[in-house]
């Protein structure tokens, strides 16, 4: 992990923050902050993390704002073992990076099939529309792994960026009771 140690990545992740590299640095930072702050991506191109983002804002409007590509991303590039990424719990086998990437690219031909356009390029209506055709079952010209399981998996990973944060728990209105209290607001 470069210059990051485990120790900093275990006090990150009370924070919620994660290491990434920003000019030629580990620093911690929240998927949110990265975002904002432009970071660059490591694993993901720019074509996945646009098609990326707009699934995961069609999926939970905030998800792109919360750093779900930079989320995504930065866990595409640690060790499998310690990804925290939904496919990794469901059994999807390493490296993950195939699975997003081939589930966006079926995102995008079956899209560009359907519409003449990638899935980002598409109304926020049509989006949604799409969305719940994944959900159901494989459109026309999908490839990768099957779409139920991979809207499944990214819908599960836009709802840890989004709701997975003392923010997160305060738009449920639920009490955010931590075994260990984070040293700050994520």
């Amino acid at each position: 992990m470069g210059t990051v140690n485990r120790r900093m990545v275990l006090k990150g992740a009370a924070l919620a923050s994660l290491a990434y590299t920003v000019g030629g640095a580990e620093v911690l930072l929240s998927p949110r902050e990265a975002h904002a702050q432009g970071v660059p991506l490591k694993v993901l191109t720019a074509d996945e993390r646009v098609a990326l983002e707009a699934l995961g804002d069609t999926l939970l409007p905030g998800a792109r704002d919360a750093g779900l590509a930079h989320y995504v991303d930065q866990q595409l590039s640690v060790d499998p073992s310690e990804s925290l990424l939904l496919a990794r719990a469901l059994g999807v086998m390493p490296p993950y990076a195939n699975f997003y990437r081939a589930g966006l690219a079926g995102l995008d031909q079956s899209s560009r099939r359907a519409h003449g356009m990638t899935f980002a390029e598409l109304a926020a209506d049509k989006r949604a529309e799409f969305v719940e055709q994944i959900r159901q079952k494989a459109p026309e010209g999908w490839s990768g792994p099957q779409s139920p399981f991979f809207y499944f998996v990214s819908r599960g990973d836009a709802v840890d960026v989004y709701y997975g944060t003392v923010e997160g728990f305060e738009r449920l209105g639920i009490p955010y009771m931590p075994h260990i209290i984070p040293i700050k607001r994520w």
